[in-house]
């Protein structure tokens, strides 16, 4: 049975080929109580303007239990995807998206590899350690049935856009603040992560500088000592392992404790 939601929208994955949809992004986000949900199907870039929604930014969608997909976080969306307003900013350090995003506890990758995806397929993880982003060369060209696919004249459907596949895989090794941690090494498929790429490597005509570039950002500012750096993650449906969908990265806050007592300092 339908319903009508309001969900707080914070990762939107790469997009891929899909023979019943042009082509898929699988989005995931927040409601008013900070429980998480994913939307999926849904064809992003062949939807209207007006219904490209940005990270951050609330939309408001009818939405069905999506029968197909066993994660009781996968909800389809039916119709149109209403925009509310502007996305939440960055002021006071990411205020007004913590709000949501950090409303409810926040587990370890390891108690979510535990579980089984019937259970739990997304959620937000703070890792202890970030000690790694690996690059590694993949496939240059789709499979052989999606490039067919995408070929493929459909008289009746939109004119097919352009979709790059992006030659290489991006991954994080990190420690989870679970005790008994032995590491974990997880890719990470945000959309954000694929553009990055292909405009530095517009930019520099060069991969490796692109490739380097995706680093600074996603490993030397994102994952910053000054960063308290969150990573979004989610299930694969077919063999229910992890990826990263997405990060959350505000500043390392003092704690409340210290910030009193400097503020008492300035005053004695």
């Amino acid at each position: 049975m339908a319903k009508r939601i309001k969900v707080l929208i914070t990762v939107k994955t790469y997009p891929l080929p899909s023979k019943n949809y042009e082509e898929l992004v699988c989005t995931a986000g927040i409601r008013e109580d900070g429980t998480f949900i994913r939307l999926y199907p849904i064809d992003y870039r062949y939807r209207p303007y007006t219904q490209w929604y940005s990270k951050y930014q609330w939309i408001e969608a009818n939405v069905e239990k999506n029968t197909n997909d066993p994660r009781p976080e996968s909800f389809r969306p039916l119709g149109d995807i209403k925009i509310l307003g502007e996305p939440l900013g960055t002021a006071e350090n990411w205020k007004e998206r913590k709000k949501y995003i950090l409303a409810n506890e926040i587990p370890t990758m390891c108690d979510l590899e535990s579980c089984p995806q019937t259970e739990v397929s997304v959620g937000i993880i703070r890792p202890k350690e970030v000690t790694d982003f690996i690059i590694e060369e993949t496939e240059r060209e789709w499979k052989a049935q999606w490039i067919a696919q995408m070929r493929q004249l459909n008289l009746f459907g939109p004119e097919k856009k352009p979709l790059e596949k992006i030659p290489y895989k991006f991954s994080y090794k990190f420690i989870c603040e679970h005790p008994k941690c032995k590491g974990h090494k997880k890719m990470i498929e945000d959309w954000e992560l694929g553009e990055l790429y292909r405009r530095m490597r517009n930019k520099f005509q060069d991969e490796e500088i692109a490739c380097k570039k995706v680093k600074e950002k996603y490993y030397g500012d994102i994952c910053d000592p000054k960063i308290d750096t969150h990573f979004f993650v989610g299930t694969v449906l077919q063999h229910g392992s992890w990826i990263i969908l997405g990060t959350f990265w505000p500043k390392k806050e003092k704690p409340q404790a210290q910030q009193k007592s400097e503020q008492k300092s300035l005053f004695d």
